[in-house]
């Protein structure tokens, strides 16, 4: 299996889906982020993300934060489920009644 690492200025539209989808609720420092010595000498701190041939080992940051946060609006903006929504809620002047 392949092992890649990838900043966040090359991350693709996948990698940032599956990203997304394997850390929906971000990522624990204890259990997802590892932490590795490049041969430069450099330590970087990454998450896995798998695909069925390859790990990505995405750097992590606040830029990676900031590129994820910036996806997620983007994706959200365009797939907006909201715009056909109905609005079938009781208003603030209405009572509710036990039957």
């Amino acid at each position: 299996m392949k092992r890649i690492i990838v900043d966040y200025k090359k991350l693709t539209k996948d990698i940032l889906d599956l990203l997304i989808t394997q850390y929906p609720y971000g990522f624990d420092d204890e259990d997802d982020i590892i932490e590795f010595t490049l041969a430069s000498g450099e330590i970087v701190e990454a998450v896995k993300v798998y695909t069925d041939d390859t790990i990505y080992l995405v750097k992590i940051g606040s830029k990676l934060t900031q590129a994820i946060k910036e996806y997620e609006e983007a994706v959200f903006e365009k797939d907006d489920d909201f715009t056909n929504f109905q609005d079938d809620h009781i208003n603030d002047d209405e009572t509710l009644e036990d039957n």
